[in-house]
């Protein structure tokens, strides 16, 4: 891969939907709750999924009261389950795969989620010290995803997630040593609700931090290490979100902003955003 190319930007790494067999509509459950209208357990497939995996309310799903569904990102997971794992051939076609297929999913999401963390911190110039670390583990992490299904059931993601996490913690910390000034710590930090409005927030840690219908409207939150952060109904109309580290689409999506709000380049304003 030539040093031009971004990692992150990878299709691998980006859903398509076109290519999977609808399985976040079928393999996962769902409550109803502000998130969702109706009660759906696991294996079981939505009411408005179509012959052709496709969404039949897709353009409408906040409006139907699918707010859940807008906010879930698989990472490319579903096309790597639907085409890799289970070559092309869909629980509809082989019922008798509809099981593992289902258990495998959420295994592969983790994955790619984790793939899509190493893929940031490789396209971080100031992480170079750890790019030949973060290369082996995206490496590593791949060819585990291009896996049987046995194998992949048979992970433990939460202590690749051990391996991994020192590495992106290491090139958080050379990327934010760059920004000048002294950094704000707020990791693991309880802000729930907090009035943030404004706040200097450039080259922050705010990893894991509970930010749920937190105020941080016109907040510079330029090259703030964000991953893990909880940002439900948080306030990002107007905030600075050039370079923030590993902030994912579904943090986005969960978020509110506006046409102020300025986004990494490699995401995208959420449609339900306001104008």
């Amino acid at each position: 891969m030539s040093e031009r190319t971004s990692y992150a930007a990878q299709p691998d790494l980006q859903a398509d939907c076109g290519n999977c067999f609808g399985l976040c509509c079928v393999a996962l459950p769902f409550s109803r709750s502000s998130d969702f209208p109706v009660d759906k357990s696991a294996g079981t497939p939505c009411g408005n999924l179509q012959e052709d995996f496709r969404c039949g309310i897709h353009r409408r799903l906040r409006d139907q009261g699918y707010n859940g569904c807008t906010v879930f990102d698989c990472f490319g997971a579903g096309q790597k389950v639907s085409q890799v794992t289970f070559k092309g051939v869909s629980w509809r076609e082989e019922p008798d795969s509809a099981r593992a297929m289902y258990e495998v999913f959420p295994v592969v999401r983790q994955l790619h989620e984790l793939l899509k963390y190493v893929a940031q911190a490789l396209d971080l110039p100031a992480a170079g010290p750890v790019h030949g670390d973060l290369r082996r583990a995206y490496e590593r992490l791949d060819a585990l995803t291009r896996d049987t299904a046995e194998v992949l059931l048979a992970v433990d993601v939460d202590a690749l997630r051990g391996e991994v996490n020192p590495l992106l913690l290491r090139a958080s910390e050379l990327a934010r040593a760059a920004v000048p000034g002294r950094k704000k710590n707020h990791r693991g930090a309880h802000l729930m609700g907090s009035r943030l409005r404004g706040a200097k927030l450039r080259g922050a840690s705010l990893r894991g931090a509970l930010l749920i219908a937190a105020d941080l409207s016109g907040s510079d939150l330029r090259d703030a290490d964000l991953i893990g952060a909880d940002m439900r109904d948080t306030n990002l109309c107007g905030a600075d979100l050039r370079g923030a580290l590993f902030l994912t689409q579904p943090q986005l999506n969960a978020a509110r902003g506006d046409a102020r709000t300025k986004v990494p380049q490699i995401l995208q304003r959420p449609p339900h955003w306001a104008d």
